[in-house]
C-alpha cells in the first residue's frame, strides 16, 4: 500500500499500522478470501468430475486437474482485480468467483464441456463457509499460535531468570506478603498455556449441502450419487471437520468458540499489561532507551510504558469486536438470513487489533529491565509481612488472640527487623521456634514459589 493511500485510509490497521499487520493480510483480507473461495470452486470441480453418474463427461486427466490447479497458484492482484470488477456487474461476491473461473478456463478447449459444472449444486454458503474456515485455520496455525509462542517464550525467560527474585506482593493497593518475580511470571504462562491449548483443538467446521442443508437438488439431478460421503470427504480433504446437520449456513458455533478463547486469551493479556505498568510506575522495572524516540512532547525525561498501553488499548478493541461476532454469527432467521455476511468480513479486523497488541507487547518485553536494587529495597522496607507468618506459627501453639496481637503490633505502624525482633522475644514460644521466626526475613519468605514453578512448564 502507497504512504498516500495508507494516510486515507480508515482503519489504522490499513493505515497507521499497516506494516505491523502485513502478515495477516495474506489471511484475512478481501485478497485472501476470494483466493480461498477460488480454491474452494476449483477442488470441487475435481471432486465431482472424478464421480461416477454426476454427468457423461469422463473425469478430468491430471494435466487438466493441473491446469486447475495453476490458476490458484498463480492467484495475485490482478486475477482479485479481475474477480472484483466481474462483482461490480453481478453484484455477488462468490458468482465472480465463479465467472471467474469460468473465463479462466474458457481460454482452453479441453475444458469447454465441464464449465457448467462449476459451482455444480452448490450454494453460496458452501464455497464462503469453507472459505472462511480455511482463513480461520490458517489464521491460528501461521499467525496467532506461533505469536503467542513467541510470547511464552519470553514470558518463560523471564520466570526463569528471576525465579529467585523475591519481591513484595501487593492486594488491594497494599503490601502483602512476598512471592518471587519469577512466580508471578509463571502465574502468567501458565494461564496462558490453558487457553492456547484450548485454541489449537478447537474444530473448525464446514459443511458443503446445499441450499438449506439437505442436499435436494443433488439428489434430483444424480440421486446415485452417494453425496453425504462425498460432502465429508470432500469436507475433511482441507483438513476440517465435516457438520453433517445445518441449514444453509455452517452454524457458526465453533467460530464463537474461536472467538471466546481468543477474547480470554486478550483478557489475560490486558490484565498482564496492566500489572507491568504498573510496576514500571513503582520504579520494579525500567525500560530501555532508544536513541530518537521521545517519551513526552514537553517534558524530555520521561521514556513512557507506551508498548503495554497500545497493547491494552487494542486488546480492548479487538475483545468488543470478537464479542459481537460470538453474540451475533450463531444467530441466524430460519434457514438463513445475511446478516452474518457483513459481519464474518471483519474478522481480519478484528483478530488485526489483536495481532497488533502482540507487536506492541513483544517491543514491550524485549525493553524491559528488571530493577533488583529497588525491589530489594521494597522488600526490606516493609517487615511487617512476617505479620502473617508469625500469627500462624502462635495458632499453631494455641495461642489465645494471636491474629489481633499481631494486628495491634503491625497495623499501621513501621516495623523493622530489630523491633521485630523485640516483639518475638515477647511471645509464649519455644525458644527454637522463636529463633526460627527471628532469622526469617520478608526475602525468605515467599512460601513454595521455587517448587510450584516446576507447574509451569510443558
Amino acid at each position: 500500500m502507497s504512504t498516500l493511500s495508507t494516510l486515507l485510509a480508515l482503519s489504522p490497521l490499513d493505515g497507521r499500522y499497516s506494516e505491523k499487520c502485513s502478515e495477516l493480510s495474506n489471511y484475512a483480507s478481501e485478497y485472501a478470501l476470494n483466493q480461498y473461495r477460488l480454491l474452494v470452486e476449483i477442488k470441487w470441480l475435481i471432486a465431482i468430475t472424478d464421480q461416477k453418474g454426476i454427468s457423461e463427461l469422463p473425469p478430468l486427466t491430471d494435466k487438466m486437474k493441473s491446469k486447475l490447479l495453476t490458476i490458484y497458484e498463480n492467484f495475485n492482484l490482478e486475477s482479485c482485480q479481475r474477480i472484483k470488477a466481474i462483482e461490480c456487474e453481478t453484484n455477488h461476491d462468490v458468482k465472480s468467483v465463479e465467472y471467474f473461473l469460468k473465463e479462466a478456463l474458457s481460454l482452453y478447449p479441453e475444458f469447454a464441456p465441464y464449465l457448467e459444472l462449476i459451482h455444480f449444486a452448490c450454494t453460496s454458503e458452501d464455497i464462503n463457509n469453507l472459505s472462511y474456515a480455511l482463513m480461520l485455520k490458517d489464521i491460528r496455525n501461521q499467525v496467532l499460535m506461533p505469536t503467542l509462542k513467541t510470547i511464552r517464550e519470553m514470558i518463560g525467560v523471564f520466570s526463569e531468570n528471576y525465579k529467585s527474585c523475591a519481591m513484595l506482593s501487593r492486594t488491594h493497593g497494599q503490601t502483602a506478603s512476598p512471592t518471587t518475580l519469577g512466580k508471578e511470571f509463571a502465574n502468567v504462562d501458565y494461564r496462558l498455556k490453558r487457553q492456547m491449548k484450548q485454541l489449537e483443538h478447537i474444530e473448525i467446521l464446514g459443511k458443503i449441502n446445499g441450499a438449506v442443508g439437505n442436499f435436494n437438488a443433488h439428489a434430483v439431478a444424480c440421486p446415485q450419487v452417494d453425496w453425504i460421503k462425498l460432502s465429508q470427504t470432500f469436507v475433511e480433504s482441507f483438513g476440517l471437520t465435516w457438520n453433517p446437520l445445518t441449514t444453509q449456513i455452517e452454524p457458526h458455533d465453533y467460530q464463537a468458540e474461536y472467538f471466546h478463547t481468543l477474547i480470554r486469551i486478550n483478557t489475560i493479556f490486558i490484565d498482564f499489561a496492566r500489572d507491568i505498568w504498573s510496576y514500571v510506575s513503582i520504579d520494579y522495572f525500567k525500560q530501555k532507551m532508544i536513541g530518537k524516540e521521545v517519551g513526552s512532547s514537553t517534558m524530555p525525561h520521561k521514556v513512557n510504558p507506551i508498548d503495554f498501553e497500545n497493547a491494552e488499548g487494542n486488546l480492548g478493541i479487538c475483545n468488543a469486536l470478537l464479542a459481537h461476532m460470538a453474540e451475533k454469527l450463531p444467530i441466524s432467521r430460519w434457514q438463513r438470513d445475511l446478516t452474518d455476511s457483513t459481519v464474518l468480513r471483519n474478522i481480519g479486523v478484528a483478530i488485526g487489533y489483536h495481532y497488533l497488541a502482540m507487536q506492541s507487547l513483544i517491543k514491550g518485553l524485549r525493553k524491559l529491565e528488571v530493577n533488583e536494587t529497588k525491589i530489594k529495597e521494597d522488600l526490606n522496607s516493609h517487615w511487617e509481612v512476617l505479620g502473617e507468618a508469625i500469627q500462624t506459627v502462635l495458632r499453631k501453639y494455641q495461642v489465645t488472640d494471636a491474629y489481633e496481637q499481631l494486628k495491634a503490633f503491625t497495623r499501621g505502624k513501621e516495623i523493622t527487623k530489630n523491633t521485630l525482633s523485640d516483639f518475638i522475644d515477647t511471645l509464649k514460644l519455644p525458644f527454637d521456634v522463636k529463633n526460627r521466626l527471628k532469622h526469617l526475613s520478608p526475602h525468605d519468605y515467599v512460601g513454595l514459589c521455587s517448587t510450584l514453578m516446576k507447574f509451569r512448564k510443558d
